[in-house]
């Protein structure tokens, strides 16, 4: 495995087709199944430059200074475990040099489901603004014929996808499912600052997706896990069943998302899960 840290070393060291993980470090067992998954993909394609890790903790993603500031930083433990999935190469450049002082990297012009659902985008003004910028340079530094991206941002997969799509970029968007612990709890850089107390009432979000897949409707299943996580003393920033693509309001019949945001404690923890509409036995025996 090569350890890059310059665009210039990024581009001697490119052997061909790649599939692409970005990360910003802090790397757990998700980001390995990424990993994993990236470097399988490449095989099965024959792609000689196989998976591509870039370990880069982006400024213009976090709305909150303090939230990028303790964020987590761990570059040789992110190696091995880079090294131990199968990576064939890893990224892990300066500010300067992904935003270098002399040059213009531009924000590309944000697709509809960065602005309009009112989830992430309402609640972390500026996020996507900064992901779709440091995406597309990575993806422009890059340039790989695939990239892949966990579910557990679902609304930054969707976000990802249909900004490249709107550039026109042929690259493949793989969204690999989210990796969880052994209780359910969605494995994440910040659970490492959740206090033992915290960590347990924080398993509230995935209890109440289940609760959520257990209703035909999604304002049931809206209902279902507000009950769920207000019984663990969990106010939600939003608790809501959406399309699974636009994540605007569901449409009948369409797949459809449950998604979750919520501080517990300190920190700002999100969580999703497919959501399957079902007819009321009434309405099934009428046809509908």
């Amino acid at each position: 495995m090569k350890l890059v840290t310059t665009r210039a070393d990024l581009r001697a060291a490119r052997t061909g087709p790649a599939v692409f993980v970005p990360t910003m470090g802090a790397l757990h067992a998700g980001h390995a199944r990424l990993i994993e998954r990236a470097a399988k993909q490449s095989a099965a394609h024959g792609w000689t430059g196989g998976c591509i890790v870039s370990i880069f903790v982006n400024p213009t993603q976090f709305n909150d200074p303090a939230d990028f500031a303790r964020y987590p930083k761990t570059l040789e433990a992110d190696l091995d475990l880079c090294r131990a999935a199968g990576c064939s190469m890893v990224y892990a450049p300066a500010v300067e040099d992904v935003y270098p002082p002399d040059e213009d990297v531009p924000t590309p012009r944000l697709p509809e489901v960065a602005t309009r659902p009112g989830l992430e985008d309402a609640h972390r003004p500026g996020h996507f603004a900064g992901v779709c910028r440091v995406v597309k340079r990575l993806f422009d530094l890059v340039r790989p014929a695939a990239a892949v991206f966990g579910e557990k941002d679902w609304q930054q997969l969707q976000v990802v996808r249909a900004m490249t799509q709107q550039h026109g970029l042929d690259i493949e968007i793989v969204g690999e499912p989210t990796v969880r612990e052994a209780d359910g709890l969605a494995m994440s850089s910040r659970n490492r600052f959740l206090s033992a107390e915290d960590r347990a009432r924080a398993l509230a979000l995935s209890r109440a997706l289940c609760a959520a897949a257990g209703e035909k409707q999604p304002p049931a299943a809206e209902a279902a896990m507000r009950r769920v996580l207000s019984q663990a003393g969990i106010v939600p920033e939003y608790a809501v069943v959406r399309d699974a693509a636009t994540l605007g309001p569901p449409r009948g019949g369409g797949v459809c998302r449950a998604l979750i945001a919520a501080r517990v404690g300190d920190v700002r923890l999100i969580d999703n899960a497919a959501f399957v509409q079902r007819h009321s036995e009434a309405a099934s025996a009428l046809g509908l």
